[in-house]
């Protein structure tokens, strides 16, 4: 039964539709990553005519089918201007199809800059998602302007938290308490302040095969009392069961993408690839 049916209220805020969704669904966000290798296990060209022609197979296959989608922004950003309106298109089709959309452009600045990329992501233009992934290591007070659009527009946002590459080690576990905590302190305020007493809108970005590291810089996340984007389960190793131990009370969205697409083009094989998680 849909959301809203037989005089139930439909969820507003980004948490509750996609608790919605999932309730539905599962919890499943199934990642558009077009880079060349998935084009070309495609039979597509490494073109803006091969990217539009997944396009239209991805929304085939998914659209109004799994409760969210997670488009990597730089597989299209890289065929330039064709390549976003690919975007575009994508992103009105499962929005009108009720499909929620987490942009994953990873954004962050300062300022004027700051609120132009929420305009863009958050807001209703032709990007315009119900999510979008941001970087806060330019302090998460400097993604005001993100995390406040979040609240006015009933959008959502995923900060990066504990990454599951190495690299973010050095910065991410740095001191005690470690950064990554004092991110996912930081946004639990913006939450509590913005949605009390709810699941807060504000999410982070906690690799599902960070487990260890959680555990070794004493990182919790029960202060988020928000949502966990968890990547890393299927192709990166990480089991949902893993995902499902780092979130605590937040609520679990797992982004898939490899173990998905290798289904395709086939679009009822796509569809069975999803099912199958």
């Amino acid at each position: 039964m849909p959301p809203g049916a037989c005089g139930q209220a439909e969820p507003v805020t980004f948490a509750a539709r996609l608790r919605a969704n999932q309730d539905t669904f599962g919890p499943v966000c199934v990642g558009a990553d077009p880079h060349a290798s998935i084009l070309e296990a495609w039979g597509l060209p490494d073109s803006p005519a091969g990217l539009a022609t997944f396009s239209e197979i991805f929304t085939e296959a998914f659209a109004g089918c799994v409760a969210s989608i997670k488009p990597q922004v730089a597989f299209f950003e890289r065929h330039g201007s064709k390549g976003l309106a690919v975007l575009e298109t994508m992103i009105g089709a499962f929005r009108e199809a009720g499909t929620l959309v987490i942009a994953d452009a990873k954004r962050g600045d300062i300022g004027s800059t700051m609120m132009g990329y929420a305009q863009a992501w958050l807001g209703d233009g032709p990007l315009g998602s119900d999510a979008v992934t941001l970087s806060p290591y330019l302090g998460v007070g400097a993604l005001a302007p993100a995390l406040e659009m979040a609240g006015e527009n009933d959008r959502g946002v995923f900060v990066l938290g504990v990454t599951s590459n190495h690299e973010g080690a050095s910065i991410q576990g740095a001191g005690r308490p470690a950064v990554g905590q004092l991110v996912l302190d930081e946004l639990g305020e913006w939450n509590d302040r913005i949605w009390p007493g709810q699941t807060g809108s504000i999410g982070a970005v906690i690799g599902a095969t960070a487990g260890q590291r959680l555990a070794d810089w004493g990182v919790s996340v029960d202060s988020l009392h928000g949502m966990i984007l968890a990547p890393g389960v299927g192709a990166q190793g990480a089991t949902v069961a893993q995902a499902q131990a780092l979130a605590g009370t937040n609520l679990l969205c797992i982004p898939l993408s490899r173990a998905i697409l290798s289904a395709g083009p086939d679009v009822a094989r796509l569809k069975d690839s999803h099912s199958s998680w």
